[in-house]
């Protein structure tokens, strides 16, 4: 089978990573549940920014949002290697800015994921990656952004959200935690 996986929110927790970021940088002791009761994907409002302001405290961190010691989602890395141990076909399709995409292959990489050159796309806007999700024929697709996964709908792949603050107001297939791989397989099958 072929598998798609977004990555960011998705394998890895990336937004939670920032989320102590910010608060390391800006000398600040916000709460968990306060990352954990944002409704939207930007992080910025808890630490009083304006959207503006919070732009460019994202771009000014990338570097060591990206390639520091961002979590995998528990579970996730062993996953994708059982996959990849079954034979299975796994494609990285994320919105990552172009210039990341050939370090953050690297940083999957050294983390434990598999990994394979022809299977990687980055660097596209969001209606980009579905075509790119459509042209690659996958069965299972699994993102963080329902506006992705709905755009999706009428194709033949199976869609998952990983389950986010931000997208729990959307009724679809989710998953919640990375589960081991034979949970996962029978999962996808009922």
């Amino acid at each position: 089978m072929r598998f798609g996986f977004d990555i960011d929110d998705t394998l890895i927790n990336l937004r939670e990573h920032a989320f102590h970021i910010y608060n390391k940088n800006l000398g600040q002791e916000i709460g968990l549940e306060i990352f954990n009761a944002l409704k939207k994907v930007e992080i910025h409002e808890p630490f009083g920014m304006t959207a503006e302001e919070g732009s460019k405290m994202w771009k000014s961190s990338l570097e060591e949002i990206y390639y520091t010691d961002c979590p995998a989602f528990p579970g996730a890395v062993e996953l994708l290697q059982e996959l990849e141990k079954e034979g299975h076909e796994i494609y990285y399709i994320t919105a990552r800015y172009q210039e990341h995409g050939e370090r953050t292959k690297k940083w999957l990489l050294e983390h434990g994921f598999p990994v394979h050159d022809e299977r990687f796309f980055w660097g596209m806007k969001d209606h980009e990656k579905v075509n790119i999700i459509k042209q690659l024929h996958l069965d299972f697709y699994f993102d963080d952004k329902p506006e992705i996964l709905q755009t999706l709908s009428e194709e033949a792949v199976k869609v998952y959200l990983k389950d986010q603050s931000y997208n729990r107001h959307v009724t679809m297939p989710r998953i919640v935690n990375w589960p081991e791989y034979q949970d996962f397989i029978k999962n996808l099958s009922d």
